[in-house]
Formats: C-alpha cells, structure tokens, sequence
C-alpha cells in the first residue's frame, strides 16, 4: 500500500497513521479518531495548560495533541511538534494551515531521544501519545524531556503497553514447536503464523523490539531516573468487544505501524487452502460483534521540580 502525500514522501508512520489504522474506511476513520481524541484528551487533561505557555507534542504524527490543546486554550498557546517523520510533519503543516493557526506552531523534524533544537527550560509542557513506544532509548528521551522542561514544568504522556501481545506470540510458538503429536493442530499453526508477522515471538526479539520491550512500570523508572517528581501513573486496561465488525477491515488494518496487515499476512505466508480455513474459523467471530480485544495504556504526569 503506497501512501499519497502532497509532497509525494511516504513512510511506514504516514502509512500507518494516514491508512493502515482505519484500512482506509472513512466510517471506520471516524471510529478511530473518536477514540483517539479521547486518549488525547486525558493526556491534555493531567497537562494543566494555560494561556501564555508553549507546549512541546513529541512524536506528533497527524498533530491531534498539539491541535487539541489550541481548541482547548486558544491563540495564546504556543506549540512545537516533533516527529521524525517528514511525511507527517507535512501533513500537520498542512492541518495547521487549514486551521489557521500556523502561527502557533513550529515543526521540528526530530527524535524523542535528541531534541537538540529546542533551548533548555523553554517549554512549560512536553505532551506524547503512542509516540514513546517506538523510541529505542526511552531514558535519553525522558532525560530530554527534563532538560528542555522550565523548572515546575509538566510531562504528560499515554503510551500503549504492549508486551501481552508479544507473549502471546511466544506462547503460541512454544505450543506450536512442543505439541505432541506433531503436526500440531492446523489452526493453532495459522494463528501463530499471523501473531509472529505482527508481534516478536522469542526473548530475543522481544528484547530487541522497543514497542514491546517495556512496562508501566519501565516508563515509572524512567522518569523517576531522569529526576521528575510528583509522579502519577494509571495503567488502564479495557477488555471489550472489538470495534471492528467487518471482514475487510479486519484484513486491511494492523495494530501498529510496524505490523503488516492481515491481508498481507495471509497472501505472503498463507497458500490458498490455508487462507480458505482461517477465513472460515475467524471471519464469523470477527462479523458477530463477539471479537474481544484488550487494550492497555499507561498514563503518566510529573513535574521537574522548581529550581
């Protein structure tokens, strides 16, 4: 799937964010960027924003903090959004300008973990959602975040916590590769096949993979680590059935920007007749509203002491 930017650049972030996570589906578009803006909107909560600050959106992609925070403020907040995707950095140019509020907004093109252009103790709030997940050195980034925070500024912060997914992955390896008899069961075979293409199924992977290395509890370490104080965290788990409803977009969609779709999974790794019994045993789950999925973010305020 080729991503069509204005300025003809695509990446696996724009990708993602622009077409992979709603499949392209404008109804299921709208279902997601609800969901999405209530993420945000918890982070901007435990923000505490003010007229006259300058508020840092690191890893900003479609910009839906930094956009969200001006709703919630107005012309007197400043926002400075980061990403190191150039694609996404020039949509959320483009977004600002429809908006009219590009004079609020400076875009830096840059890592969480190297925020070199901005001045230390400028920035009042650094804000992130789902972007700290796929930082590979997650206590340079929060050691960044304390230097460019003014003292008795604020980080908030949801990050999804991944890790169960990638032991499921594991497990289903372990059962696949120790079942007795061999073969183990087809569809057992099937689901790890699917699992693995989107989720590292050994130690080894795992602990080489940034987005599911980690816990809540690594994020709280992090930030005690870089010297924040006042710290809060809530790890938020929701079990419930899936939003998704429909066959093609459960196909289409991934769960994040490094996992090939399912319909990509089952024509590189599926032969037609193993494509035809998966369909069979998942499609009906999937159409009857009966799919649980779990989701579990970590939200997480601090505050760099006065000086």
């Amino acid at each position: 799937m080729q991503v069509e930017q204005q300025n003809g650049q695509t990446d696996v972030w724009s990708e993602w964010l622009l077409h992979r996570r709603h499949a392209d589906d404008p109804a299921y578009h709208d279902v997601v960027k609800s969901v999405v803006q209530r993420y945000a909107d918890q982070v901007l909560d435990a923000a505490r924003l003010a007229p006259g600050m300058t508020m840092a959106d690191i890893g900003a992609g479609e910009g839906i903090l930094a956009f969200r925070a001006i709703e919630r403020i107005g012309a007197r907040l400043n926002v400075v959004l980061t990403d190191i995707s150039a694609p996404m950095l020039a949509h959320a140019e483009s977004v600002a300008a429809q908006r009219g509020v590009t004079g609020q907004c400076t875009f830096l093109k840059c890592s969480a973990e190297s925020l070199a252009r901005i001045a230390d103790s400028s920035i009042d709030v650094v804000a992130a959602r789902a972007a700290i997940a796929y930082v590979p050195d997650k206590a340079a980034a929060f050691n960044e975040f304390y230097r460019v925070l003014k003292p008795g500024g604020r980080i908030s912060i949801a990050e999804p916590i991944l890790q169960d997914e990638a032991f499921f992955a594991r497990a289903l390896r372990r059962r696949v590769d120790t079942e007795t008899p061999q073969p183990p069961d087809q569809f057992l075979r099937l689901l790890h096949r699917w699992k693995a293409a989107q989720f590292p199924d050994t130690e080894e992977n795992c602990a080489k993979s940034p987005h599911v290395n980690y816990s809540e509890r690594d994020l709280l370490n992090f930030v005690r680590a870089s010297g924040f104080a006042d710290i809060h965290l809530q790890l938020h788990i929701d079990v419930a059935p899936s939003l998704i409803t429909s066959w093609e977009i459960f196909l289409d969609s991934s769960p994040h920007p490094w996992a090939p779709s399912l319909r990509s999974v089952l024509a590189d790794r599926f032969t037609a007749q193993e494509r035809e019994f998966f369909e069979k045993m998942v499609r009906p789950t999937v159409e009857s509203g009966k799919n649980l999925t779990t989701d579990r973010i970590a939200y997480m305020n601090a505050t760099k002491p006065p000086a």
